[in-house]
């Protein structure tokens, strides 16, 4: 079995439950542009990077797009930042990882200063070697972009790195970069969503998480 020496987490949906205050924050955008939405038809854009969503769901342009994540910023920056929270177990299999030396590393979509806030406020901040995000001038936001910094920076081994994310465009992220990924299942992506990508396995639970990790460390 092929072993790993990196691990690259996504936040949103594998580390922290953030539905409620993304949601929010898109629904306060869309509302800037008269389009009213509830927050349970907003859930399944929790996690892919906004301007795709702007521009592929609701058809703006991309100078609109721009205008709507700014907008969105608003109220995320003021109250959905606090408006999540990590999913349970998430921590302490965090805590056990870092103490046993695993090389931990944070690879989200979320603007890295807002995820470094977050996981600061959740007091996990210090088990990751490296956090990369987009920029808030919308530049690396696709999850490739944020993968490839991330390698490039800290000079880590693709044949080494392994991607762990809830959603697709994560375990495509991962495959445009040529390092493999570990689906998870509690997060905001289905089964028939993950099997539409590649990835060594899919779990459905933060303990079959640790249980897959240690299998591949």
């Amino acid at each position: 079995m092929k072993k790993y020496k990196y691990f690259l987490f996504d936040l949103d949906g594998t580390l922290s439950d953030s539905k409620l205050g993304i949601t929010k924050a898109m629904q306060y955008a869309l509302n800037h542009y008269g389009i009213y939405e509830t927050i349970e038809d907003l859930e399944v854009y929790v996690g892919p990077p906004l301007h795709e969503t702007f521009m592929s769901i609701y058809g703006f342009e991309r100078q609109k797009a721009d205008e709507a994540v700014s907008v969105f910023r608003v109220y995320f920056a003021e109250k959905g930042i606090h408006e999540n929270e990590l999913f349970d177990g998430i921590k302490p299999m965090l805590k056990r990882l870092h103490e046993e030396g695993l090389n931990l590393y944070i690879a989200t979509s979320k603007p890295r200063v807002y995820a470094e806030q977050i996981l600061e406020q959740d007091g996990i901040l210090e088990y990751f070697k490296g956090v990369s995000g987009s920029e808030l001038d919308g530049s690396k936001s696709g999850k490739d972009e944020v993968i490839a910094a991330l390698i490039e920076e800290k000079g880590i081994s693709q044949e080494e790195a392994l991607m762990i994310g809830d959603r697709k465009h994560d375990l495509i992220g991962a495959e445009k970069n040529k390092i493999d990924a570990v689906g998870v299942l509690y997060g905001y992506g289905s089964l028939e969503e993950l099997k539409t990508a590649k990835s060594v396995e899919i779990v459905e639970t933060v303990e079959a998480l640790e249980a897959c990790i240690r299998s591949l460390r």
